[in-house]
Parts: structure tokens; sequence; C-alpha cells
């Protein structure tokens, strides 16, 4: 049971379920190494213990996975993971040619061969790589909105062919586009898929299916044995070319059909050119119900000409054809009932009999951890279980290099002996280099380290005095550039830390040095001295030099220039002498 959230070889998250089948569900994911949506196919529970039936899923899948086209969804991964089988393929945001349909009710000429041209062109490079789809139909076709057609389910059309006859679900919506070689039981050829493309082709402009039944059984027979409808007699004024393209395509007898999807696209491409478009109806140059018995009738210019033979002898022809037409309807019953009856019977050895015959006896996967790659794959034989080929590798912390860390399927787990078991080698821990950080960011840079590379990054800040434009930029880092660390290892990196400093006070006033030591919280002492080059009042001296680093509570003095005082000027009175008074 797949559920939103799982990851699925952990590496695919599964967002949400966008399709269920009979044979498989397909679910919407997200790549977690490619950063991408991708769509999953996961096979059914009940299928996955069918060891043939996951053989065939897996090698078909692989196959298709060769194919690169615009019109092909490409497939990313095939893979298992604790038995759950899938197939990773491109996303597609857009709806399926059927869901269009139900939409819209029909599409116009030009659309639809642009479609079929899509579709004829990718069919071609799949039937180039020697691949048959066997499952074509519209609920098969995505379209985008850019009118760009993806063709989806290949890889397991093939898988699916094997079991579609007795899948309920699966055949009704199949049947409709099922050519009559494949209803009567032969296997599937190029020609196969022409025809289904031929029904495809008549609903987009009919928006209709040619034969309708109240079961597969019925539907297959009118596949079979009744004459493919006229599309111009649904719509008059759709050209005899189209017409023609259509009836060629879906011939009965695959001998009539077109070579190749090739001829079908080149044909497509001219049907509309003016010399086509009323071209005269085909005709086929082989019977379309070809038989040992029809073989026998006579061709019509062959039957006698008028006074050669009496009407006895016609209606002796026309009983014989007759008798022919009953004869083919029996033995076409006949078959049907033969492939159900071979079906159920397949059923019952797949399902009962084969694996009572076949029944293998279970084991426990041995713990290989810490061992080395030899001494597990002995452990393992001893328990008849196999070794896959290639040793996968996987870094781990507590494994030391080249010694063994898992299996897959775990340790543990109860297994037939038989199967597979896959080997993953230690790398050691991982490693990784750093880089030179300085002048990024470096919270960005940390989340980078920490959620990548889990490493223990701590921001620490250094004292600068020089200015900085972007304070979150790295300035320093504890290991250099080209140091190898691994998971859990430390790294500091460094921020600026700007320091203030003491400016030139020279010429400044008592109130701007106020100001400044009230700001930085200083403890200023003013000293008054004589000086004739500095204005009065102004600052002249400092006892902290310009440039250093500014500390709270530091004791500044600061030099104040005042005029010098004025010296006494000699006086010019006359002054007399005791003895000059006495004499």
């Amino acid at each position: 049971m797949v559920t939103k959230g799982q990851k699925i070889n952990d590496r695919y998250e599964v967002i949400k379920s966008i399709g269920e089948g009979g044979m498989a569900n397909v679910y919407l994911g997200y790549d977690t190494i490619l950063d991408r949506n991708v769509a999953i196919k996961v096979l059914r529970g009940d299928l996955s213990n069918d060891e043939k039936f996951v053989r065939r899923f897996q090698r078909e899948a692989l196959s298709a996975s060769s194919l690169a086209h615009p019109n092909i969804v490409e497939m990313y991964d095939v893979g298992e993971d604790d038995g759950l089988y899938y197939i990773v393929m491109e996303f597609i945001d857009g709806v399926t040619l059927k869901q269009l349909l139900k939409k819209r009710g029909t599409l116009t000429l030009s659309e639809t061969i642009d479609i079929m041209l899509q579709l004829t062109d990718g069919m071609a490079h799949a039937h180039d790589s020697y691949i048959i789809h066997r499952d074509l139909k519209p609920q098969n076709i995505m379209i985008k909105d850019d009118g760009q057609i993806k063709i989806t389910d290949f890889g397991i059309a093939m898988a699916l062919n094997s079991t579609q006859l007795t899948q309920t679900n699966s055949v009704m919506g199949s049947v409709h586009y099922l050519p009559p070689e494949q209803a009567s039981g032969k296997g599937a050829t190029v020609k196969s898929d022409i025809y289904s493309m031929g029904i495809i082709f008549y609903e987009l402009l009919t928006g209709k299916l040619p034969f309708k039944g109240e079961n597969a059984v019925e539907i297959a027979l009118k596949q079979m044995r009744d004459p493919f409808p006229s599309i111009r007699e649904e719509d008059d004024e759709i050209p005899q070319s189209i017409e023609n393209i259509i009836l060629k395509a879906t011939a009965k007898n695959p001998k009539n059909r077109y070579e190749d999807s090739r001829s079908m696209h080149e044909d497509l491409l001219t049907a509309l050119n003016e010399e086509r478009i009323n071209e005269p109806p085909i005709k086929f140059k082989y019977p379309e119900h070809e038989t040992d018995e029809t073989k026998k009738i006579k061709k019509i210019e062959d039957l006698p000409k008028d006074g050669e033979s009496d009407i006895e002898d016609t209606k002796e022809i026309v009983n014989k054809i007759d008798e022919i037409e009953d004869k083919k309807s029996k033995v076409l019953i006949i078959i049907l009932a033969v492939i159900l009856s071979i079906a159920l019977l397949t059923l019952l050895f797949v399902f009962v009999i084969y694996p009572a015959l076949t029944a293998e006896k279970n084991v426990v996967i041995p713990d290989c951890t810490g061992k080395t790659v030899s001494k597990c794959e002995q452990l393992l034989h001893e328990k008849d279980l196999e070794v896959a080929t290639k040793i996968k590798t996987t870094y781990s912390d507590s494994v030391d290099k080249n010694k063994v860390v898992k299996t897959n399927p775990e340790s543990g787990r109860t297994v037939k002996t038989g199967t597979t078991i896959t080997i993953y080698k230690s790398l050691g821990s991982e490693t990784v280099e750093l880089e030179d950080y300085v002048g990024k960011n470096s919270n960005e840079i940390k989340a980078v380290l920490e959620v990548k590379y889990e490493l223990e990054v701590t921001i620490e800040k250094k004292d600068v005095t020089t200015a900085v434009d972007d304070p979150d930029a790295i300035i320093e880092q504890s290991l250099p550039a080209g140091t190898k660390v691994k998971k859990g290892d430390k790294i500091t990196l460094y921020v600026a830390n700007q320091v203030d400093t003491f400016p030139n006070m020279q010429g400044w006033t008592k109130d701007e040095v106020d100001a400044f030591c009230t700001k930085y919280e200083l403890k200023c002492k003013y000293v008054e001295e004589e000086n004739t080059t500095y204005e009065e009042g102004t600052i002249y001296e400092q006892s902290i030099r310009a440039g250093s680093s500014i500390t709270k509570g530091t004791n500044l003095t600061l030099t104040v220039a005042v005029k010098p005082k004025a010296k006494p000027t000699p006086s010019t009175t006359p002054t007399t002498t005791p003895e000059e008074v006495e004499g």
C-alpha cells in the first residue's frame, strides 16, 4: 500500500494518487535528488508476487526506456523497493484524449490531423526500435495545453497484454481498439498498433466508437466480422481522403493496412491537398475476410456472363456464400470460447498449480553489516540465495570503507531460496571539500553547510576598525578552502564587528566634546592652558590619540585653549630720591 509522504527507494516522495488501473496505480511524486515532479507507476501488490510477471514488467519497461521522442513519455527509472515494483517517468501536466473528448465531444479536422501526425510520428519511432505498444487508446495518450501529445504506458503494454483478457476493467477499455487478429488470439504486430490508431482517428472526429456491445466478447466479434462504418455518413464534410486513411488503417485483413506507421504519417501530411480531397474511395487488394473457403469462391469477373448460366447456378453461388458466412461466425465464437478457456486454465495453473509445484522454502537473510564482501557472499550462498553481479556502494559513518553496509532486501527479512540479494559496500564517511567563503553571506553559507553537508556551523563576530558595507559578509573562516570535512565536523565563520575609534578632536568646542562623551559614556576632564594658535575655548590636545578603540568608562583628558594673560606695562611717572627731597 503506497501512502502520501512515503519515500520510494529513499528518493521519490509520493505526493498524491493520480490514477488507478487494473494492473498498476499511478502517483504524482517528487524526485528529491533532481528536484522535479515525476509520475510513479507502481505494480499492484497482488501481481508483485508473480516472479515471471515482475520480470516481464521490468524487461519491457527497460526496453521502452530507450525510446527518446518528443511525443513519447520519457522513462527515468525502474526498480524495486521492499517488494514494491515501480517505474518512474516524466510527469505530464495535461489531460488524456479521452478526457478531452468527454469535455469537447469532437475535435476539428485540423486539430485531429495535428494529433494524428504526432501520434504516427511517435509510433514510427517506437516501431523502428522494435517496440509494439499493443494497448493504444485515448486513455493512454496525454495532451498538454500547448497541443503536444505524449504517448504513455510504454514498457508495460506487453506485460498488460498477457492478462488483459481476464481483467474486466482493462478489456472494456481496450477491446474497442483491439485489432481483429488480436481478438482472434493471434500475436500483435506493428500493424496492430496501426489499427488502433485508425480507431482513435475515427473517434476524435466523430466522438463515437465504431463498434459497441454489451460485453467484451460482443465487441471483439464485431471487430472481426462487421464492416467499418463510413465516417462520411456521420459527417459528409469530411474529405474522402480522410475516410480512405481511416479505412486503410482499420482494414480487417492486415495485408490491406499501411505497411508501417511512417507510411500512415506521410499519407496524413498530404491528405488535405486539393488534388486529394475528392480522391476515389479506397479499394482493397486483398479480401477482408480471407479464409480457405472464401479463396475457393470465384471472383466477380470470373462469374458466368449473361446467357452462360441459369438462375440455379446463381442461387447456388449465393447459397454457398451464405453458408461460408455462417461457418465463419461459428468459428469465431469457438475461437473466443477457446481463448477464454485457455485464459482460465492459465490462471488456474499460474495461481494454484504452479506455485504448489515450484514452492520454495523460506530463509532469513543473514546480517552482513561490517563484514567483507566475500564473507557476505559466502553467508548468502549458504542460505541458497543468489548474489547480484553488481556490488553497489554507499557512504557510511559507522561502517569502515570496503566493508558491507547493508543488503537489499535487508537482513532479517524472510525470502524464498533463490532470491537475488544486492550487497551495498561502504565508501567510508562522505567528505566534501570546503570552498573559500570570504565575502559571501554568512547566513546563506551556514544553511548550505548545515543542511547539505550536515556540518556544525558557528557564526562569530571579530573586531575590525575599518568600515564594512555588509555586516553579514564573511571576513574569515576557521577551516581554509580545500579542507576536506565530513558530517558532524565543526567550522566557524567570522563576520565583522566594527569598533568605533576616537576622532581627532582638535578645534572642537566643549559642547561638542560633552555630546561625544555622553554618547560613548566616557569620563571627560578639561584642563585649560594658554595657547595662541587655537581659538579660545577650543580643544587642542587629547589624552587618547585619534584612531584608538573606544571603550565605555574610559578617562579622557582634554586641553582647552585660553588666551595668555597680559604682561604689566612699565610706569612713565618721574620719581625722586630722598636725597633730592632733603636738598
